[in-house]
């Protein structure tokens, strides 16, 4: 990647899943990118596990001096749908929405997102997965950022389970 001194950043819309693609082959054209990355827990096959993905998804940045490099080659790079322009022209991205992003970023280069609950305490829940899949129950609480404590009628009456966020849904 080459370093600009003072960067104009744009916007690429990438094919589907070829982010990391689209940004390396734009680093071996002499292009300065940006991938912001946060840790997204997947459902697979029973599991729950934790991976890195783009935190905007098919979009990249790429930082480019137009006076010194053609902008048009990017359109042919391999994993690049098209650069996102505002006419016939690249549209450029505010560089502070770059450095805020940046600026965001933990020790391993991730943005932590802050998870906000999804239900409310009182709404109804049906339990996805694990030993109490397909209950009902209420939503209580959040007992940290991944798990949630619901209210499950077990022989007659409540009783309070803690569950994986992922593991329930709206009933």
């Amino acid at each position: 990647m080459t370093a600009l001194v003072d960067p104009t950043w744009y916007v690429v819309q990438t094919h589907i899943h070829s982010e990391m693609k689209a940004a390396a082959h734009l680093a071996r054209q002499g292009f300065s990118t940006y991938l912001p990355r946060y840790l997204k827990r997947r459902r697979h096959a029973r599991k729950i596990e934790t991976v890195t993905a783009p935190l905007f998804p098919r979009y990249l940045f790429v930082a480019m001096d137009r006076a010194t490099q053609g902008w048009r080659v990017i359109q042919s790079t391999i994993g690049v749908a098209r650069l996102v322009c505002n006419g016939d022209e690249p549209s450029p991205v505010p560089f502070d929405v770059i450095s805020d992003l940046r600026q965001r970023e933990d020790a391993n280069g991730l943005i932590p997102l802050n998870f906000a609950p999804r239900f409310t305490p009182g709404d109804k829940i049906r339990v996805l997965d694990g030993l109490f899949t397909g209950c009902l129950g209420l939503f209580q609480g959040m007992t940290d950022q991944e798990r949630v404590a619901i209210l499950l009628d077990m022989l007659g009456r409540k009783t309070r389970v803690v569950l994986d966020g992922e593991s329930v849904t709206a009933a």
